[in-house]
Order: structure tokens, then sequence, then C-alpha cells
């Protein structure tokens, strides 16, 4: 027996289109930590496969909300994914752009959910919001400590080892289809 779906409304468009960005992310920070992961930097590594870890659970968290508002969702391939780098801060600087860009993909969907009077949507997306605020002030900092180190590979290793306290479990997220890992 199916079920009929809400219509899709320029919050749900671009929410899909989110999703397919957020998977994106996902696999460029994998690309990113194998890099580093193949260069001996293994605290590099390990930051970027969390942060590969943590857009999949974004983008997962984006396909259970459409789920839970009865709206049919695609899980997409993913955009294009860059390898070759030749120096650790062209990777850092390639995702805080990255940052950047979702930032302001979050804006847009919080404008559409505002200009629809989409309450509830506009509440879903406010926690990503903050969220962009925290992954773009994190990735400045460490493109400042690459900078700072001039080179000295073990400086950002160190820099990284030291700040790699868990902040612990966000319970604002929303919740992730299959669960969060």
């Amino acid at each position: 027996m199916a079920t009929k779906k809400h219509p899709r409304s320029k919050f749900y468009e671009l929410l899909q289109a989110q999703i397919h960005n957020e998977f994106t992310a996902s696999q460029q920070y994998v690309a990113l930590a194998v890099w580093f992961d193949n260069s001996d930097l293994p605290q590099l590594a390990k930051y970027f496969y969390e942060q590969s870890l943590e857009e999949r659970n974004h983008a997962l968290a984006m396909v259970q909300y459409m789920m839970d508002t009865d709206h049919h969702v695609e899980i997409p391939g993913t955009g294009s994914v860059r390898n070759d780098f030749s120096d650790v801060r062209e990777l850092v600087e390639l995702a805080l752009e990255q940052e950047k860009e979702v930032a302001a993909d979050i804006k847009a969907l919080a404008k559409a959910a505002r200009d629809e009077d989409d309450y509830t949507s506009e509440q879903f997306i406010q926690w990503f919001l903050k969220e962009q605020v925290e992954e773009i002030s994190k990735m400045s900092t460490l493109l400042n400590i690459v900078d700072r180190a001039e080179g000295n590979l073990f400086e950002i290793e160190q820099f990284l080892y030291r700040d790699s306290t868990d902040g612990g479990d966000d319970s604002g997220m929303p919740p992730v289809a299959g669960g969060k890992l």
C-alpha cells in the first residue's frame, strides 16, 4: 500500500540538494583523511575521518527529517572529490572553504523555511546554523595553526593531539536515520 507523500516546497527541494552536498562533503573529508594518512600524519587523518562521519550524520539527519515529515527522499550519489594536493595548507584551506559553502546553503534553507511560513522546518534547521558557526571556527583555527607552524607538521599533529578532547554528544542534534555513528 503506497502512501501519498507531501508535495515538494522550495525548502524540501533545497534540503534534498543539501543531502547531496553533505554526502559530497563527507567523501571529500575521506579524501583529505586518506591523503594525511598516506603522509604519516595520524592526527590530521583522524581529525578528517571524524569530520567525514560528522558530515554523513548531517546528511542522514536531513534524510530522517524528510521521512518524519512524510516527504519522499532520494539518496544521491556524490559530487566530484579532489584527491591531489601539494601541501597541508591546501587541504585545510579547501576544508574551510567547503564549510563556508555549507553555511551559505544552510542559510538559504533557513530563509526558504521562513519565507514559506514553515516553522517546523525553520526550527529543524536552527541546529545546523549553529553547527556551521562551530565548524567554520574550528577549521579557521586549524588553518591558523598550520600557518603558525611554518611547515613544522609535528606542531600541527601535537596541536590536534592536545585538542582532541571529545566535546561529547550534542543532544540538540536532530535524529539521524539509522543512528548516529
